[in-house]
């Protein structure tokens, strides 16, 4: 079942320009160490935070609060399976969020994916709550 759909569009150059103007601050009040390294790691830097940037907003509004009620940015974090596929961990205020939604017997998976065309970056996230000992448990259990 869906529990929660988020999406959110940020302009690249905004992200840039707050780059330039805050630096650090910035980056450690919104950003993980991971999303920090994965950043610089990248070609196009601003375009990898304004991502990130997009992938916390909409997760923050499938959350069902917005940037609220105790929410911090960094309690919200992009990483990368070894595929590339963006994962969204949640911890802290948003970890207790998605734990009080989430029905009893089930267990809640955050999906998230990005996309980028400059100067838009854009995340769209899904919750997802499964049940835990349900048919499709069942269904990813190889024999």
């Amino acid at each position: 079942m869906i529990l929660g759909i988020g999406t959110d569009l940020a302009n690249i150059e905004r992200i840039a320009a707050t780059l330039e103007r805050f630096g650090d601050r910035f980056r450690n009040r919104v950003f993980t160490e991971v999303e920090q390294a994965k950043a610089a790691r990248r070609k196009d830097v601003a375009g990898t935070y304004a991502k990130r940037w997009a992938a916390k907003e909409a997760c923050s509004k499938a959350l069902g609060t917005g940037l609220r009620m105790g929410i911090s940015w960094r309690d919200m974090a992009v990483s990368n399976l070894r595929t590339g596929q963006p994962v969204m961990e949640v911890t802290g205020w948003a970890a207790e969020r998605l734990a009080q939604m989430t029905p009893p017997g089930h267990e809640a998976i955050v999906h998230v994916t990005l996309t980028d065309d400059h100067p838009w970056a854009q995340a769209f996230v899904v919750i997802e709550a499964r049940p835990i000992n349900g048919p499709q448990a069942e269904l990813s259990v190889p024999d």
